[in-house]
């Protein structure tokens, strides 16, 4: 006889719905949840049931809020005359943590994947023409991710908003820090080597 708890499983399953989360990992954090206190409990469900209702797109670069515009587009301290257009929010998350960029984002909620169903209609492409057309903005930084779905989704934005007169700009990338180039592949050596700069 099969050892099945139902709600336990349900818990289970949900968990296993987050991205690269498997089986395993699944039953720990369920089995984490259930040596919670009961007033654990509740907080972490408010939690999910508050981030769930209050958080939204900023109107202005869809980055996550719970207001009308995101903290990064509100601060008078960044230079809004250059954006770095990310795929998801997540992205905003890992520039910030180096504290060096000080202009402002575009999330676009994705890159372009035809064999996925998504099309430059799903994102927020034309959002971001229509800031790139208002003329505030110098430069756009294309930041989306080195894959065949990020470097199509860049050339497309880079076609629509040049006509604009903007500089737009490719994030370098190549051989990580700490790493040999023995073992770096053919793709990565090229770019590291085309993505090359001045000492």
């Amino acid at each position: 006889m099969a050892y099945d708890v139902a709600a336990l499983e349900k818990l289970i399953e949900q968990f296993q719905k987050i991205p690269s989360i498997g089986r395993k990992t699944a039953q720990r954090m369920a089995f984490h949840v259930l040596d919670l206190s009961d007033e654990g409990a509740k907080e972490f469900a408010d939690a999910i049931i508050d981030a769930h209702t209050k958080i939204h797109r900023c109107s202005l670069c869809f980055n996550l809020t719970e207001n009308e515009l995101c903290p990064i587009c509100e601060s008078n301290n960044r230079d809004k005359s250059t954006v770095c257009v990310v795929e998801e929010p997540k992205d905003v998350l890992a520039m910030e943590r180096m504290r060096e960029y000080k202009g402002v984002y575009h999330v676009l909620h994705g890159a372009i994947s035809p064999m996925n169903g998504i099309g430059p209609d799903q994102l927020t492409i034309m959002n971001l023409v229509e800031r790139v057309a208002s003329g505030e903005i110098s430069e756009v930084i294309m930041a989306t991710n080195p894959t065949i779905e990020g470097d199509t989704t860049a050339m497309y934005i880079s076609k629509l908003i040049k006509p604009f007169g903007v500089k737009v700009t490719r994030l370098a990338y190549g051989i990580p820090v700490g790493a040999d180039i023995e073992y770096a592949d053919d793709v990565t050596l090229m770019r590291a080597l085309s993505g090359r700069s001045e000492l």
